[in-house]
């Protein structure tokens, strides 16, 4: 689980899928109300949880399954992601850019 770089403080499943599901790059600390940011390193491993929904897609180009079956596989898979996306978010203090 993401902790605040300032206070300390583990954030909770709930907060972080909350606060991570906004546009806006720049997440307030329900703790102490510093602006916290995703780290570039973070985004990385999460940009890979994408693949992962998508790979019944892949399983059918290449194998003969039932649709019954493929689509029962998205929402488990979906479900999967969500639960493990909290556990891969890192907070930084500074909002980074690649390069930097």
């Amino acid at each position: 689980m993401p902790t605040c770089e300032k206070c300390t403080n583990q954030w909770s499943w709930k907060q972080t899928i909350k606060k991570t599901s906004t546009l806006n790059p720049a997440m307030t600390c329900p703790y102490c109300g510093e602006k916290q940011y995703q780290t570039q390193k973070s985004r990385g491993k999460v940009s890979m949880l994408t693949p992962i929904v998508l790979l019944p897609l892949l399983i059918q180009l290449f194998f003969d399954v039932p649709g019954a079956i493929l689509l029962s596989v998205f929402p488990i898979l979906f479900i999967f992601v969500i639960i493990l996306y909290p556990f891969l978010v890192k907070l930084s203090s500074q909002e980074t850019y690649i390069g930097e």
